[in-house]
């Protein structure tokens, strides 16, 4: 039996991360645009370790080596079925640790000055430009604040749908100024968004179990006693949950931890989101 194999040009391996294995065995080429790590495998098991429970992954099996790494760089074929950007290279890259909010000492971003965008008066948007686990859109959300507790505390909300995506936001976050009011609203952000586009199933991820905790389990109790604590006290963010727990209804969202900083694409830039909003002028209410 003959066996064909082909080799990558090292300088389009390195490109994409590769070491320099030979490809194409048995004729097949096994392409990742979106996984752990992007470029074109030779044999299913090294691609399904990429794309396996990855979120939102992006793979597919092609006869010629071009058609796969034409997939890879987004200039497949059936790229114009489709609205959406994908990450390049960079995007996929792991970071090494969480930078934290910006100093609140620190001067304005010139940026912060420019009218923000309403994400809110967007029309529907075509489903095609969102990322799908099964039928069920995918979102990250993340929050972050700078000198949490402290009188110059700057929180922001990072609501990221994909690359280049319109619905991303990155935003200042209104009222009181901690990192778990920041968490929440992320999330209240990325639902109210959602259910305007007529979206009915969610998976959310989110790197803050306060938020998952909250929702999923603790207001039940809350409610039942009251908006107080097993202890009796009031419930600190009592009015935040409650507007996250007036959202949720009408929608089906499945919600997800992810580790904070870990590799995640889109948990990683859900964070950048929220460090530039926290950059922003606060609105006057």
């Amino acid at each position: 039996m003959l066996r064909l194999r082909a080799v990558v040009p090292k300088t389009v391996a390195r490109a994409f991360g590769l070491c320099g294995p030979r490809l194409g065995s048995f004729g097949m080429f096994y392409a990742v645009r979106r996984g752990r790590k992007v470029g074109v495998f030779p044999t299913w098991s090294e691609c399904q370790a990429q794309v396996n429970r990855f979120p939102a992954a992006r793979f597919k099996k092609f006869a010629t080596e071009d058609e796969a790494w034409a997939f890879v760089r987004n200039t497949s074929p059936d790229h114009s079925t489709e609205q959406k950007k994908e990450c390049n290279t960079q995007d996929h890259k792991m970071k090494p640790k969480k930078r934290p909010c910006e100093s609140s000492d620190e001067e304005e971003d010139p940026c912060s000055k420019l009218a923000k965008q309403n994400t809110d008066s967007i029309p529907s948007l075509s489903k095609n430009i969102f990322s799908y686990m099964g039928d069920a859109a995918v979102v990250y959300t993340d929050g972050c604040c700078s000198s949490n507790g402290r009188r110059k505390a700057r929180a922001g909300i990072g609501v990221y749908w994909g690359p280049g995506h319109p619905l991303n936001v990155g935003d200042r976050l209104p009222g009181r100024q901690t990192n778990q009011r920041a968490e929440i609203h992320a999330a209240c952000k990325a639902i109210e968004q959602a259910k305007n586009q007529n979206i009915s199933k969610l998976v959310l991820y989110t790197d803050s179990m306060f938020t998952i905790n909250g929702i999923t389990s603790w207001v039940k109790d809350w409610k039942k006693n009251g908006w107080k604590t097993s202890t009796g006290k009031e419930v600190i963010n009592k009015e935040d949950f409650v507007k996250l727990d007036t959202l949720i209804q009408g929608i089906d969202i499945k919600w997800i931890h992810v580790p904070g900083h870990s590799g995640f694409a889109g948990n990683e830039e859900a964070d950048r989101l929220a460090r530039e909003g926290a950059k922003k002028p606060q609105e006057s209410t």
